[in-house]
């Protein structure tokens, strides 16, 4: 059974606003833990949020500005994931 990934309504407003490479790097992700789970670890900086449980991170383009993507399993059992942020590092909520 494969995950279903939902993107928050002001995230999905910002991919109008988002440079090419990072929102198809967003696509590129999102079908990634669609097939794959939440775990990318072959993702730049992924990691694990420290003060949230089940959140994560990952860059999708380095440099200046850095763009970031976070995410947090909603719901483990029916397998559902949601994309809460993305955007530049300095603005990242964590």
């Amino acid at each position: 059974m494969s995950w279903q990934v939902s993107l928050k309504r002001h995230v999905k407003k910002s991919l109008l606003e988002l440079p090419t490479s990072v929102s198809d790097g967003l696509r590129i992700l999102i079908k990634e833990m669609e097939e794959l789970g939440p775990l990318r670890y072959a993702w730049k900086n992924f990691s694990k949020l420290r003060n949230m449980e089940s959140s994560y991170h990952c860059h999708l383009k380095s440099g200046r500005p850095t763009y970031v993507a976070c995410w947090e399993v909603t719901n483990k059992k029916i397998k559902i994931i949601e994309v809460y942020y993305v955007g530049t590092h300095e603005k990242a909520p964590y």
